[in-house]
């Protein structure tokens, strides 16, 4: 059997549950997932290596339609790079949901594009006798190369989805090192997951205001010592984060500081802070600098 190896750019609009179904095929928390859409900023590499093959997988931000900001006008530019640029698009759509939006981030896809749907969250149908028409007419709206019912919660359906996508996968020698997970490093872990900590403990507008920066990460033995800063765009937002006397901040961090030693395997200091950097999610200077090209 030939080996292949190729990337995977994952499409869908917002919370049809990419994240959660990249984590489970790695089987490592590699992108933070929050019931909130377009949880996901950043570009997330997330590699399987197998005997026979070298699975790459780009989890982009979910396609958002009336973006307004600069921020979120690049966030819906990425997820449709990622998904053109790469070997193959896997386009994630809910089970029983195939809306305008899903239709707009399919339309995106180039059409010499070769993509696999992956129908999520089949653990959450009442009947399974509802799916195959709705498979059916999933089917009429472009010609998948394949098309896989799949649970990332359950990861019922992922060897079968590996499979398809194997066979779609050009031949070609392993990209990166067996052990290796992703391409990012603690120092974006660490941001990330404080980050979500903010999407898990705001309102529903906020965390769309914040942004975590790490100041410093420096491996002192076993211990990593982090200091991160949280950008808000008002002075008003400051107290919101920061809660009665500090303690909405300091459950967010040690939530956030448990998840990094578990991730990282070892001691974690977290030093948290909050500035106001105003209307930093339309200023274009600020947006380079915290890595939204």
């Amino acid at each position: 059997m030939s080996h292949r190896c190729g990337t995977i750019g994952m499409a869908g609009r917002p919370n049809t549950g990419k994240s959660s179904l990249l984590n489970r095929i790695i089987g490592e928390k590699l992108s933070i997932v929050s019931p909130k859409p377009q949880t996901t900023r950043h570009l997330v590499t997330g590699i399987l290596t197998r005997p026979e093959c070298q699975y790459v997988f780009v989890d982009a931000p979910g396609g958002q339609a009336g973006a307004k900001s600069v921020l979120h006008r690049r966030l819906n530019r990425r997820a449709t790079e990622a998904a053109r640029d790469a070997d193959v698009a896997l386009f994630v759509v809910e089970a029983l949901r195939f809306g305008p939006d899903d239709r707009r981030v399919l339309e995106r896809i180039p059409a010499e594009q070769s993509v696999i749907a992956a129908v999520n969250k089949i653990d959450l149908l009442r009947s399974h006798s509802l799916l195959i028409p709705f498979l059916d007419r999933l089917s009429k709206t472009r010609n998948f190369v394949a098309i896989v019912p799949v649970s990332a919660r359950t990861g019922r359906n992922v060897p079968e989805l590996l499979a398809a996508l194997r066979e779609a996968l050009p031949e070609g020698a392993a990209a990166y090192p067996p052990d290796q997970l992703t391409d990012r490093d603690e120092r974006f872990f660490a941001a990330e997951l404080l980050r979500e900590k903010l999407f898990g403990e705001m309102g529903e507008e906020l965390p769309y205001r914040c942004e975590v920066v790490i100041e410093s990460f420096k491996e002192e033995g076993r211990l990593r010592r982090i200091e991160a800063t949280i950008l808000v765009e008002r002075e008003s937002q400051k107290p919101i984060v920061l809660g009665a006397r500090g303690e909405r901040l300091k459950r967010m961090a040690s939530a956030a500081r448990r998840d990094m030693e578990k991730l990282f395997g070892g001691k974690v200091y977290l030093g948290t802070w909050v500035k106001v950097r105003k209307a930093w999610t339309d200023d274009a200077r600020v947006l380079r600098q915290l890595g939204y090209e």
